[in-house]
């Protein structure tokens, strides 16, 4: 148990849970949302009287102490399920995730994903997210996509990584296969509300982004100020077929939304091939593509998505990291035919 104290600074915020949060010393690595609970468990104090309202006010000058337990063991199983790291130290882990595995451990899921096969490849080595000893997701991706994730060790990995998330500073690029080609010369595609030209060949898809008004698992787009604020950069690298039936797109987020490039792509009429929530329905001519591609994409089974770049400052070292994932084979398997 480690007992923090923080001196209110000049024209603090209104809040007290806003307050501790700028107050705090860099190193206690303590989120807002931890100072929260912490708020709520009773273990900050002013005078020895706690605090129990995180919306409640100080004033410059308050010396305020917060007890922070040890951590507590995490109730989810280790289980022995191999990884593909592509990166490791003491704060971080960066790892390729195969497509088919879930991220974190949820009603429908309750093991065998990469929260479970990180505790068991950590073994002891962690000292605590959140006041739990279990790996810090700070970003996500879906169940069937596959590539690059980074995880923090740490509380103070942990709330640096969250930052640049929060803050978009962090880099992510996906590959995406598409029907169609999003030409950023199309009139259809550039007369479509959120999506617009820009610079290196690019299109750019901006809106809100929120939970479908009636199917509760899907995401959809809204504008007028509806949603999550979400922009992603779409690329062209390869089209497939004569005339062009298909397209491998890099997509680059300036947001981390859930389901983002999949409901922008949709949105602009280029779902991703295999999407069984956002890729329609849409034909594909067998005049376009030999027998043997056309099979190979009816047959794919999953969103043609892969998490191919991730960048972003050390957490603990301020070294620049950048990170690269070939496609796995299955995609990869998909454009040879193609080709």
């Amino acid at each position: 148990m480690a007992q923090i104290s923080v001196t209110i600074a000049a024209n603090p915020p209104p809040r007290l849970d806003k307050a501790l949060a700028r107050d705090v010393p860099e190193e206690a690595a303590l989120s807002r949302t931890r100072l929260a609970r912490l708020i709520a468990e009773g273990a900050v104090t002013l005078n020895g009287a706690p605090l129990s309202n995180p919306k409640g006010s100080v004033v410059e000058g308050d010396v305020i102490v917060i007890t922070v337990p040890e951590a507590q063991d995490y109730d989810v199983v280790p289980q022995d399920i191999p990884l593909e790291v592509v990166y490791e130290d003491d704060a971080l882990i960066v790892v390729n995730k195969p497509a088919g595995m879930v991220v974190h451990p949820a009603p429908g899921s309750p093991d065998g994903t990469l929260v479970n096969a990180l505790l068991h490849h950590f073994g002891g080595d962690l000292s605590g997210i959140g006041g739990e000893k279990r790996p810090g997701i700070v970003h996500r991706i879906d169940k069937d996509t596959s590539g690059l994730l980074v995880v923090a060790k740490s509380d103070k990995a942990h709330h640096g990584l969250a930052k640049q998330f929060e803050k978009h500073t962090a880099q992510r690029a996906y590959l995406a296969l598409v029907h169609g080609v999003p030409d950023r010369g199309d009139p259809r595609l550039l007369g479509m509300r959120g999506v617009a030209a820009s610079v290196a060949g690019e299109i750019t898809i901006t809106s809100g982004l929120a939970r479908h008004k009636t199917d509760r698992q899907r995401q959809a787009v809204y504008f007028d100020g509806q949603g999550r604020h979400a922009i992603t950069h779409a690329k062209v690298l390869e089209t497939y077929g004569t005339p062009p039936a298909l397209s491998l797109v890099e997509c680059r987020l300036e947001t981390g939304r859930t389901h983002q490039i999949r409901v922008h792509m949709a949105h602009a009429g280029h779902g991703l091939i295999g999407d069984p929530v956002y890729g329609g329905r849409r034909k594909i001519s067998p005049k376009a593509l030999s027998p043997k591609a056309l099979a190979a994409v009816q047959g794919f089974d999953r969103q043609a998505l892969h998490a191919t770049e991730l960048g972003f400052t050390h957490p603990v070292t301020g070294e620049e990291m950048l990170f690269h994932a070939p496609l796995p084979p299955d995609m990869a398997s998909v454009l040879d035919a193609l080709r």
